[in-house]
């Protein structure tokens, strides 16, 4: 009996260990959409689109990043700001300038292994968050794409995330 214990508990860490350092899994899954409708909404009209509806906020353009959740394991989709530089894309975890990280943050920290839609285009993406000069380099460019970035940062004490998605193949 421990010893079936055992070896059901070594396998869950292996899983773990595997979705964490894993970077080119494709995300698959049962899809869970947003509980926020109007999320829900944008990601279903965009994906039906190809990113032709659903594209932009405050007329700027939006890509659809695909995360595993960390508890459900569902697959979860968020819109975010596009800041793309040379087939690399970098998304920032303002979440308005929030005391708090945004679930999606947390859900790619768990399982760097993500999908990124820019407009018809699904790309296989690996994520890590950026510091230092690189992370400023991406923050200027962010600011570029959406400028409200730098309210968000002084509404909050916490130091915003920025996380570069690159191409996995």
């Amino acid at each position: 009996m421990l010893t079936n214990r055992v070896s059901a508990i070594a396998c869950q860490l292996a899983a773990t260990l595997a979705s964490r350092y894993d970077r080119h899994v494709p995300i698959q899954g049962e899809y869970e959409p947003s509980p926020a409708k109007f999320v829900a909404d944008q990601v279903a009209l965009y994906e039906a689109t190809g990113g032709k509806e659903g594209g932009t906020l405050q007329d700027k353009p939006v890509v659809i990043l695909g995360t595993r959740g960390r508890h459900s394991g569902k697959v979860r989709k968020s819109p975010l700001m596009r800041v793309e530089q040379n087939g690399t894309y970098a998304v920032i975890a303002s979440m308005g300038g929030a005391p708090k990280h945004p679930v999606w943050y947390l859900n790619l920290i768990a399982s760097p292994a993500v999908t990124l839609q820019d407009g018809a285009n699904v790309y296989e993406m690996a994520a890590r968050e950026v510091q230092g000069d690189e992370k400023a380099r991406w923050w200027a460019l962010a600011l570029d794409a959406w400028p409200a970035y730098a309210d968000y940062q002084a509404n909050t004490d916490r130091q915003i995330p920025v996380v570069v998605l690159e191409p996995t193949r």
